[in-house]
């Protein structure tokens, strides 16, 4: 009698959460609509015989996360070359001030070498930060800057603990304390400008 027993260990190959999120909408568009006397109607569509192919299965492209703003590309390649050869390494840029975001792009040769890497170095620390890494699909040109208001990453924006390494608060909260002290000044100057005047008259 077998009991039911559950993994214990996630899959190295996994799909990144970016991948599945694009292919989500990549369904959503595909979906063809036919416009007859404005009625929408769904156009038939014939089932694909194969299933689709994983495109992770052969991914030799990584994502790397959580890497201080203050890490080189030469500590990044001496780190990931431990695993296999790169073929290229992408650094994540700031899309405004063309500075380091945190985020990297590592293609290695094969999937092998990926793989292993995934095992190896994933979780591991560089620069006293603890990095992540996921397959990825391949890069695409674009990808390389962050997608955030204010050219970062996203998860930089609204971070209310204080992170040394990723450029102190959010950058949201950041703006909007120095927009709270500057009214505070104001404020403060207003009301010495009150106390001056009224020991005037």
């Amino acid at each position: 009698m077998r009991g039911g027993f559950r993994n214990t260990v996630e899959r190295l190959d996994r799909p990144s959460a970016y991948y599945q999120s694009r292919n989500n909408k990549r369904r959503r568009n595909d979906r063809g609509r036919d416009d007859r006397d404005g009625d929408a109607e769904m156009i038939d569509q014939k089932p694909e015989d194969k299933p689709e192919e994983d495109p992770l299965a052969n991914a030799t492209t990584l994502y790397v996360g959580n890497l201080s703003f203050y890490t080189t590309e030469e500590q990044v390649y001496d780190l990931f070359s431990k695993c296999g050869e790169i073929k290229r390494l992408i650094m994540g840029l700031d899309r405004f001030q063309k500075t380091p975001c945190g985020f990297c792009f590592v293609e290695y040769y094969t999937h092998q070498d990926a793989l292993d890497c995934l095992k190896y170095i994933g979780g591991t620390k560089l620069d006293e930060r603890i990095i992540r890494t996921d397959l990825d699909p391949g890069f695409e040109e674009g990808r390389q800057y962050g997608r955030g208001k204010s050219g970062g990453q996203v998860r930089d924006e609204y971070r209310d603990d204080f992170d040394e390494g990723r450029g102190g608060l959010g950058r949201a909260i950041q703006s909007e304390r120095m927009r709270d002290n500057e009214r505070d000044r104001e404020h403060d100057k207003d009301e010495q400008m009150e106390k001056d005047y009224g020991r005037l008259r």
